[in-house]
């Protein structure tokens, strides 16, 4: 593991955190609930120990939601930014993609791709839903 860290931040810089390490993977959701949530077609995802994630300042000022049990959702109260998801059942964080603007990202699989609404020719594994190794069918689709 790395011991490089990487900072972010939310949209106002109310909010900001500190990623250490090396992500435990890097990629792009397709699944509804992202695309909603992002408001976007696509979710970059950092997935990331919970220990690697730090917020150092406006803790008091994050906001959560969870839909499922699956995904908490957090953001910052004060410019509406979105931060991280904590996923419990898998014990790991995404940080967004976007949030981290240092790290150099890069994909190795698109998640939930049997739900996308924008195909991607990019030669990036594509899986119906998640990895068999994070308790998915493992079931790969084309492009």
């Amino acid at each position: 593991m790395s011991d490089k860290s990487h900072d972010g931040g939310c949209f106002c810089g109310a909010v900001k955190l500190t990623v250490t390490g090396d992500p435990a993977a890097m990629g792009y959701c397709h699944c509804e609930s992202c695309r909603h949530w992002s408001a976007g077609p696509i979710n970059a995802f950092t997935l990331w120990p919970p220990d690697s994630v730090k917020v150092t300042q406006g803790a008091d000022n994050i906001g959560t939601y969870a839909k499922t049990d699956n995904s908490h959702r957090k953001w910052c109260k004060s410019c509406g930014g979105h931060l991280f998801t904590d996923h419990p059942g898998m014990g790991l964080i995404d940080v967004y993609a976007a949030v981290i603007p240092t790290l150099p990202f890069t994909p190795g699989v698109h998640v939930f791709y049997e739900e996308t609404v924008l195909r991607i020719h990019d030669g990036v594994v594509k899986q119906k839903d998640v990895p068999a190794e994070m308790g998915g069918s493992g079931v790969e689709l084309p492009e």
